[in-house]
């Protein structure tokens, strides 16, 4: 039986900060290899064939989809990319996945899978044989726990169903002991992993949250609760059936759930670090010279721009500090130094309150809006390759160490028709420098 794939690609990640920030969250970080969006994808490519493969995510990770998935060497159609104007949870985007899927396909069975998981490719034929099932039930699938971990759902399962059991009962995320106590019960931890049919999945919808079950469409989603399904489905129905997954997994939710997956050494630290006398610490420093001496269960984060120190156990806790930064308008909330753009993206190098400069990179084929400020000025040095700049409606080019002045006010592009990526050197001078102080008048990726 052919299975269709949903990926759901719209979460922030805000436990993972300063790695994961709102404009290149987690699932999309490329750290020692491809992204968890990327495995994922990929993944799902032994259930479904690419086309068939729809992602969930929101305006602003559009263009990270499309390009992670061209780098696999996939191609993906406007259709398959569900753009979610706002993030309102796990029920509304799997209803409109599943709507756009019935709308396309016709009936049939959907794995619906997030993307921020570590997952062993074996799952997958674990999941397979579960179809049958979805012809009847709703279908979840459980981690048998190794542990007593309170940052899971857990679930009961009930009397036996084929290769799975009927739900009989979901349980919150739970303290130490009554996490303990699931364990000596034999209950599963929650995956958010499911496998639906229409017929079912829609039949339940109508019973259970009518406003979802009639086609919607971005534009709806303001009118639409936040609401997740496991509360606003799940929960509710009585056709519902939980098969357990052997495969490892893990929700990369939190960096200790990332200081568990990695090779440690054999004090138990992981990362490229001197360790002196230190025990079980997590260092993610990149190039940067880092080295512990005499301590013990610390998470340490050095993003350039922002650095974390937290205890391994409270790293459930860094949510907090986003939320902090983000009602502060703080913009290391949702901003790395390296932005991405659909065209490439840029790096700042420096900045103060009258200057900024940065590290332009265009790939290939792509060009930035036509577009003015009103307060500042910007100078560009090409440092690799051939750029196309159109200023003030005159067309020029130039090459490695040829540089242009762009005043205030004037119109202006930056293009590249080469074949390497453009790398400029960008600038900036003025009263305001910020990114909101740009009028586009053309653009080829409709942000006029």
């Amino acid at each position: 039986m052919a299975i269709i794939s949903v990926i759901l690609a719209g979460g922030v990640g805000t436990r993972l900060w300063p790695l994961s920030r709102t404009y290149y969250p987690k699932q999309f970080l490329e750290q020692d290899g491809p992204s968890l969006f990327q495995e994922t994808f990929r993944r799902a490519t032994l259930l479904s064939r690419p086309s068939e493969i729809y992602i969930v995510t929101n305006e602003v990770h559009q263009y990270l989809v499309r390009n992670q998935v061209e780098q696999m060497g996939f191609s993906i159609e406007n259709r398959q990319i569900l753009k979610e104007p706002e993030g309102k949870n796990t029920l509304p985007a799997i209803s409109w996945a599943m709507h756009e899927v019935k709308k396309n396909h016709g009936q049939g069975t959907v794995g619906i899978f997030p993307s921020d998981h570590s997952l062993d490719s074996s799952a997958m034929a674990e999941i397979a044989r579960a179809a049958p099932i979805a012809e009847d039930y709703l279908v979840t699938f459980g981690i048998p726990p190794t542990y007593p971990n309170t940052g899971y759902g857990y679930i009961a399962p009930g009397s036996p169903v084929q290769n799975g059991f009927v739900v009989q009962e979901f349980k919150e995320k739970p303290d130490e002991p009554t996490a303990a106590e699931y364990m000596k019960k034999g209950y599963l931890w929650n995956s958010g992993m499911f496998l639906f049919s229409t017929g079912v999945f829609f039949s339940e919808l109508k019973k259970y949250q009518p406003d979802f079950a009639r086609p919607f469409a971005a534009g709806d989603f303001g009118r639409l609760p936040t609401i997740s399904v496991d509360y606003g489905l799940l929960e509710k129905s009585d056709r519902v059936a939980v098969v357990p997954l052997a495969a490892p997994w893990t929700d990369l939710g939190t960096f200790k759930a990332w200081y568990g997956i990695k090779p440690h050494d054999v004090q138990g630290n992981v990362g490229n670090a001197e360790f002196i006398d230190s025990q079980n610490n997590l260092v993610i420093t990149g190039r940067k010279k880092t080295a512990l001496i005499g301590v013990h269960d610390l998470v340490v984060v050095d993003t350039g721009d922002a650095l974390l120190l937290c205890d391994t156990d409270q790293t459930e806790r860094v949510n907090l500090l986003v939320k902090k930064l983000k009602d502060e308008k703080n913009p290391l909330a949702d901003y790395h130094l390296e932005v991405h753009r659909p065209w490439g993206s840029y790096v700042d190098l420096e900045r103060s309150g009258s200057y900024r400069i940065k590290r332009v990179t265009v790939k290939p084929g792509e060009k930035l809006s036509l577009q003015f400020h009103h307060h500042r000025s910007e100078h560009w040095v090409v440092v690799s390759g051939m750029a196309d700049v159109e200023l003030d409606g005159k067309v020029i080019k130039l090459s490695k160490g040829q540089s242009t002045f762009v005043p205030a006010g004037i119109t202006h592009s930056l293009g590249n028709s080469g074949r390497i990526p453009l790398e400029v050197i960008e600038v900036q001078i003025g009263e305001y420098l910020e990114e909101d102080d740009i009028t586009r008048l053309r653009d080829n990726y409709n942000r006029v």
